[in-house]
């Protein structure tokens, strides 16, 4: 960036900062005191609502989880910076509690380093957010609620930390609200830690192996997304089979094109099926949420719509399995009560395959021969796939 325009951004940053009318740094916070970083818990700052339990809604909001070694992760677990691992970087020194805290340093003149998360929210609620910070014109704020309102920001902490906090209230139709933290143009590194959204907890999801449906159909789901044949696509394609996806996000991210055209048919869609493809039942409510909410953003991401249903890996799961799903926006955690792949014809019932069965197949190299063999089973029954999606209340 041009000198002139690098002082144009740096005066048009302070007079921004100063010009934010509402929601700015809470005027008595000191470090060492607030904040907690953790997911769950009961208190913060309060929310009005539906009269649950006010728990903190954020995705490792202390920067507490490491990062597993995927490329399709990147660098801060539960969080999406827009630069990148080069340009976020999780800190295990002079955190504002436990032992991580987040630091940013803008990738250059152009940025601000903002990292953001999605957060699951109901209608017509007040949340409270915060965040301890360290560093210059720092700000703290959310979109999507439907009645934004301005960022809580602080011109310097003086080499301290110190906290923001900010209010919102939902519209009717908020789902989720998109918190974000930044810094400002050419104003150097900032740090972050034990970030809140006090609200709510969400009721937890609800776990299914198949729908309850009198229409005689059937619902055809395909896993993880290794191996993607033409033939698979072809006989897809051919039949205009209405296909649920549970893509892992590094295959997805790879093939995205592979997915869309395979999902195309109406009623299917690429839904959620965790990052890492682990046993969540062995893992912390906190790790589950990273997981789930991770891979949601990602589908969201490479196919435009926010998933709706989890696949745990392994069918394994637990009770933290259901309200960390709740917490990233999903309603349904689906198994299934048949399994066609690899040349498999296992329902695990008495009988022929029955209205609102859900059928397991997976992308591999049998898929293309799985699924005549599926859709044989189903047409001996007298049943016909349909999708998933439509028929979740």
């Amino acid at each position: 960036m041009p000198t002139r325009l690098c002082a144009l951004a740096a005066s048009v940053a302070l007079l921004t900062a100063l010009a934010v009318p509402a929601a700015s740094a809470d005027p008595g916070a000191a470090a060492g005191t607030g904040g907690a970083g953790s997911t769950g818990g009961t208190g913060g700052p309060g929310a009005a609502g539906s009269g649950a339990p006010t728990v903190n809604l954020a995705t490792n909001p202390g920067f507490e989880l490491p990062s597993p070694n995927l490329a399709d992760w990147g660098s801060v677990p539960g969080w999406n910076c827009t630069g990148g691992p080069a340009e976020a970087a999780v800190t295990t020194t002079a955190a504002h509690s436990g032992t991580s805290a987040l630091t940013v340093t803008p990738a250059n003149a152009d940025s601000t380093g903002e990292c953001a998360q999605t957060v699951a929210v109901q209608p017509d609620t007040t949340y409270a957010a915060s965040a301890w910070v360290r560093g210059d014109f720092v700000h703290l704020g959310a979109t999507g609620t439907g009645h934004d309102v301005a960022p809580a920001w602080t011109a310097t902490t003086s080499g301290g930390w110190q906290q923001l906090t900010t209010r919102f209230t939902t519209g009717p139709n908020a789902r989720s609200i998109r918190l974000y933290v930044h810094g400002w143009y050419q104003q150097g590194p900032f740090s972050v830690d034990d970030v809140r959204v006090d609200g709510p907890a969400p009721a937890p999801a609800v776990a299914a192996g198949s729908i309850p449906t009198t229409d005689k159909v059937v619902f055809f789901t395909v896993d993880d997304g290794w191996q993607r044949t033409p033939e698979a696509e072809r006989f897809i394609a051919d039949h205009r089979l209405p296909i649920t996806a549970f893509p892992l996000p590094r295959p997805a991210g790879t093939d995205p094109d592979f997915f869309k055209r395979v999902t195309a048919v109406p009623g299917s869609s690429a839904q959620d099926h965790s990052v890492s493809h682990s046993d969540l039942s062995k893992l912390p409510l906190e790790r589950q949420q990273v997981e789930i909410c991770d891979a949601r953003d990602t589908m969201t991401r490479l196919f435009g719509t926010a998933p709706v249903v989890f696949r745990p890996p392994f069918f394994t799961w637990n009770t933290d399995t259901l309200q960390a799903a709740a917490d990233c926006g999903i309603r349904t955690v689906l198994t299934a009560d048949a399994d066609f792949s690899w040349g498999a014809s296992n329902i695990w019932h008495p009988g022929l395959l029955q209205p609102g069965d859900v059928v397991l197949m997976h992308w591999t190299d049998t898929l293309a021969a799985d699924l005549p063999r599926a859709l044989a089973a189903a047409e001996a029954a007298g049943l016909k796939p349909a999708g998933l999606v439509d028929y979740l209340h």
